[in-house]
């Protein structure tokens, strides 16, 4: 009985498949199209010109061989004895042992990456944007500030430099003028 539903269940679905890719046409005889009937007019066509054809008999025979050639696993199978399979494993011994104890070494390290440190990271990961993005305003204020007090020494040096070429040129005014009048300076 469950044959029987399941047959007529996929029948039903093969004529809903075939009515959307077909549609309303009809062959030569009116009835509808059916995509098993195409197929299997299509396999026998194929058929008949593969059996007229000496070559495509001689490889419908050879297929299954061809198959088993193409498969990649073929040829290792072929190419490497088990012997020799077994002198690459020994040969890279101390690298599987080297990789085997990093191995452990992470297994060993896994708790730290399951801490609750870890899985709060996205949440520290915001405020961490935040806080980048304060520091950079910031940064962008104090190179501000650098340049203004920067500015604010070169004047001050300028005026200092002044004021002593200044003071210089008063003070030799002032001993041309003692030493014209006789007076002797204090020192």
């Amino acid at each position: 009985m469950d044959k029987k539903v399941d047959t007529d269940n996929l029948d039903m679905r093969l004529q809903a498949l075939e009515s959307q890719i077909y549609g309303d046409r009809r062959n030569k005889s009116g009835k509808p199209v059916k995509c098993a009937e195409s197929l299997v007019r299509i396999q026998a066509g194929l058929t008949n010109t593969a059996n007229k054809r000496e070559r495509v008999k001689i490889l419908h025979k050879k297929i299954e061989d061809l198959m088993k050639y193409l498969d990649p696993q073929f040829t290792d199978h072929i190419s490497v004895p088990d012997a020799m399979k077994l002198e690459f494993i020994l040969a890279e011994e101390d690298f599987l042992l080297s990789q085997a104890a990093l191995l452990e070494q992470v297994s060993n390290l896994q708790p730290l990456l399951d801490s609750t440190y870890i899985r709060d990271v996205p949440e520290h990961a915001t405020k961490l944007q935040r806080l980048s993005q304060i520091h950079i305003k910031e940064q962008d204020q104090t190179e501000a500030q650098s340049l203004e007090v920067k500015k604010l020494f070169e004047e001050y040096n300028k005026m200092m430099f002044l004021l002593s070429k200044q003071f210089t040129q008063w003070d030799e005014t002032l001993r041309k003028l003692e030493e014209a009048k006789g007076i002797r300076p204090v020192e």
